[in-house]
């Protein structure tokens, strides 16, 4: 019987499960990355922002070895850069999104925020047009919407839903706020 080998089905449901934990290591391993080049120390017990994503990463189940290897790697120098980067627009309806981003090539990953927003019925607006919507950052890294909009429309839903899971898919992407009330957070 064709397509019905046990092994063909364990392999395939153990590369999306590698697939989705590779998504998650690569994360987190650039946030590393660029606490280290900001604040300047590879050592946790110096960089309080280092231990906390030095307990993300064992709390998403990144091996000490590829913890260690990173740390090494950063106090090393790295060779890619990465900068953080802000994108802010306005998907369906109305809801102002503001989108964080860890990425070694600006342009690259500003015409890929442009294209999602735009194919799922957003647009990209320039820097500060969604975020005075939102307070600042809290203590843990959260942001307030001060005002939110409802989606009433399914069709506006679904594609709000959309939207926020291809910008969750994209490897340059690390925190997606929005002020809609009645969609995924």
């Amino acid at each position: 019987m064709a397509g019905h080998s046990k092994w063909n089905n364990i392999k395939r449901k153990k590369e999306v499960k590698d697939g989705a934990r590779a998504k998650v290591f690569t994360k987190i391993s650039r946030e590393i990355l660029v606490c280290i080049r900001e604040n300047g120390s590879s050592d946790p017990n110096v960089n309080y922002r280092l231990r906390d994503l030095v307990a993300k990463a064992k709390a998403n189940n990144i091996p000490g070895d590829n913890i260690d290897r990173l740390l090494k790697k950063a106090a090393g120098g790295e060779k890619n850069d990465y900068e953080s980067c802000t994108y802010e627009g306005y998907g369906p309806g109305g809801v102002a999104i503001i989108v964080d981003c860890l990425t070694d090539n600006r342009n690259r990953t500003a015409g890929e925020m442009r294209h999602i927003f735009s194919k799922y019925g957003g647009n990209l607006g320039a820097t500060g047009c969604a975020s005075f919507m939102f307070g600042d950052i809290d203590e843990n890294g959260e942001r307030e919407a001060i005002s939110y909009v409802e989606l009433t429309d399914e069709e506006q839903v679904k594609k709000f839903d959309t939207l926020l899971e291809m910008l969750d898919d994209n490897d340059d992407v690390q925190e997606v706020w929005h002020n809609a009330s009645g969609g995924e957070e």
